[in-house]
């Protein structure tokens, strides 16, 4: 049977559809779509980035970048920055969260300092980290001469590799609290009939975590661990800010690299080359992630 045909009002309704979503979609293409195809036409050009002119070069800037040790080494940095801070913010995270769900008479203050690093402005707290580790009247070193555990003051900052230490820490301090407010929300939702039977069954605190308390965070975990590897991969701000990339390049990751080809060197097709490996090594991460929320749906 042919389909019936809709009627005045039902077109009507699609044409008001239409409208509603049209603003959206021309959001989407402004902010996504068209700087992706920019970035894609421009990997595809030799361009100097004050006059936008160049050359058409092919896929020269791709066989260019994979032939420059610069890159692989962005590359292992960033590996490196996004797995040592991803780590740090899970056990802080998790750790912090199961204290914060017991019953401590605190509780609800604790809650809510806790939340201090991942809202404080990103610049803040940059200045207020480098004062700590400054190599000259930082106060950590101040404090770890004053206790004799040091007999020279340490470059924190400037040298290897105690610099990506400490911006992997200063990371993690700062994005931890994402992980404690996913974490505490599940743990909240755990039948606590699980535990009473545990315990019946003689089971101490290290085996109902190991045995009831992980299971139970596992899904919750999985995301907290794609979208943080997302966000963390992508870091520009607190890197720049902390070491600009030193010493030399040896905090130098993949979004410091594309600024640098871009604004330093002023070739911004070499630039839009490595913006385009980037962007297909973060949608391996965003296609694992759509998959697991699919499943969890």
């Amino acid at each position: 049977m042919p389909a019936p045909r809709p009627t005045a009002l039902e077109r009507q309704y699609a044409r008001l559809g239409v409208l509603l979503i049209a603003p959206t979609v021309l959001v989407f293409c402004a902010v996504i779509v068209y700087p992706l195809v920019s970035a894609i036409y421009l990997s595809l050009f030799q361009i100097f980035t004050p006059t936008l002119q160049g050359s058409w070069v092919g896929l020269d800037n791709y066989r260019a970048l994979l032939a420059r040790g610069e890159f692989w080494t962005s590359l292992q940095n960033n590996l490196i920055w996004t797995v040592g801070t991803l780590t740090l913010q899970i056990l802080f995270g998790v750790a912090m969260a199961l204290v914060l769900h017991q019953n401590l008479w605190f509780r609800s203050l604790a809650r809510s300092l806790i939340l201090f690093p991942y809202f404080v402005s990103t610049v803040v707290a940059v200045l207020v980290w480098k004062w700590v580790f400054n190599d000259l009247y930082g106060i950590l070193n101040h404090f770890m001469l004053t206790l004799g555990i040091i007999d020279w003051p340490i470059d924190y900052l400037g040298t290897m590799p105690n610099a990506m230490i400490s911006i992997i820490l200063v990371g993690a301090w700062k994005y931890f609290p994402f992980v404690v407010i996913a974490v505490l929300a599940r743990l909240q939702t755990i039948p606590e009939a699980l535990y009473e039977a545990a315990r019946i069954d003689g089971a101490g605190p290290v085996a109902r975590f190991f045995d009831i308390t992980l299971p139970q965070l596992r899904e919750v975990l999985v995301v907290i661990i794609l979208l943080r590897a997302i966000w963390d991969f992508k870091e520009f701000d607190l890197i720049y800010l902390m070491t600009g990339g030193g010493p030399v390049i040896a905090t130098q990751t993949l979004p410091l690299l594309v600024y640098k080809e871009a604004f330093a060197v002023n070739q911004m097709g070499m630039a839009s080359a490595y913006a385009v490996v980037m962007m297909a090594i973060m949608l391996a991460f965003m296609i694992v992630y759509i998959r697991r929320t699919r499943e969890r749906g």
